[in-house]
């Protein structure tokens, strides 16, 4: 791949940046972290996405991630979490720099005014969703494995996760944010998550076709993508269910109306076993922060719903409402267990969704910030 030399991009070896004709073209360059985002490629996208917007010679920019044989097979899997928790214990104020930063950048990409082309080649989790739900045209493919993951972890879906799940039909977002599953190209494309399914096989010519345009107009990039398209894997989410089940005003209701279900519906036993599984293994607290999260953002646009994220953030790493702070939280009990230790076996308080009080929840959605000093107070 060519570099182009341009003193007004960023220089940074995780992002290689190319000009092709009228398209900039972005490679997440991070394969063996499956590009895991770092706060150099927040810093280094966003710099470039405002370059290449003002420069009137790009007329679209395409992202795509580097896999561990070439282009393609990975596209992000996050944010970097070992350094969230390492920033965290040692009190480095950077790691309240890449949320904002990463933040700004997502509110960026959704309101780009030029084509922006996310090819969502194997894994897209949490940050990577972000980098991605903003663009014009979302390709996955049959290798696609989509999931916001970050409940898992004693977090919640960020970066417009609260936007743009609370968005999803039948209130699938929900149970997507709720239960970290990971999905495929047919469900993706059903939730709206994603535009178009090309083979995997066919993605460098897609890609190098996409450079060769002489236009990027509407019609050129329609008859681009029918060139490309192909049938997708079929959609398997059982969105009855989940509909039925999913729109409750909490956790604990959900789970009690898919046992409910359970014994009555005997096609989705299994699934709805391991479902409950799923809500009774993460963190009540950060279930229940994330469900309110989603009821919010439905009726809030983009910019206000990331600053409410702003907001959890700060709160997750010190939970101060609780007296709770830095390794003492749930977010970093999460990661601990999760990601440092491996153990699986993260210490959850409360330990169960039924103990879990409103107060618990409602000190999350306090911002810290009065709205002149907010860190994303310039969003518009």
């Amino acid at each position: 791949m060519t570099i182009v030399t341009n003193f007004r991009l960023p220089s940074c070896p995780e992002l290689l940046l190319e000009q092709r004709g009228q398209l900039g073209c972005i490679t997440l360059n991070r394969p063996r972290a499956l590009n895991a985002l770092s706060l150099s490629m927040v810093r280094a996208l966003t710099q470039a996405l405002q370059v290449w917007r003002d420069d009137p010679a790009i007329q679209a920019v395409a992202i795509r991630g580097q896999g561990k044989d070439g282009p393609f097979g990975a596209f992000c899997a996050g944010g970097d979490i070992r350094f969230f928790h390492e920033a965290v214990l040692r009190g480095d104020a950077e790691v309240e720099d890449f949320f904002t930063e990463e933040y700004a950048l997502n509110h960026l990409i959704h309101h780009y005014p030029k084509p922006y082309i996310a090819f969502m080649d194997g894994v897209v989790m949490g940050g990577g969703m972000g980098i991605a739900q903003g663009a014009s045209l979302r390709i996955v493919t049959e290798r696609t494995k989509m999931a916001m993951p970050e409940t898992q972890i004693g977090l919640f879906p960020d970066v417009g996760g609260g936007w743009f799940l609370a968005r999803c039909p039948r209130s699938a977002g929900a149970w997507l944010a709720l239960t970290s599953e990971v999905i495929g190209a047919g469900d993706a494309l059903a939730l709206g998550l994603a535009d178009a399914c090309f083979g995997t096989a066919q993605l460098q010519q897609a890609w190098d076709a996409l450079a060769g345009l002489s236009s990027f107009d509407v019609d050129t990039l329609e008859a681009w993508r029918q060139q490309h398209i192909i049938p997708s894997p079929a959609a398997t989410l059982p969105l009855n269910v989940v509909e039925r089940c999913f729109g409750s005003t909490s956790v604990l209701a959900i789970v009690q109306a898919l046992e409910a279900t359970q014994a009555k519906d005997a096609d989705h036993a299994v699934w709805i076993e391991s479902t409950v599984k799923a809500l009774r293994t993460h963190s009540p607290l950060m279930l229940e922060v994330t469900l309110q999260l989603l009821r919010r953002g439905a009726a809030m646009n983009l910019a206000e719903e990331l600053r409410l994220e702003r907001d959890l953030v700060r709160h997750c790493f010190n939970t101060r409402h609780l007296g709770r702070y830095r390794a003492d939280t749930e977010t970093m009990e999460g990661i601990r267990a999760l990601v440092i230790d491996k153990d699986r076996q993260p210490k959850w308080r409360p330990a169960r969704l039924e103990d879990v009080t409103p107060d618990m929840v409602a000190g999350f959605f306090d911002s810290p910030w009065p709205p002149h000093a907010h860190p994303l107070k310039d969003l518009a």
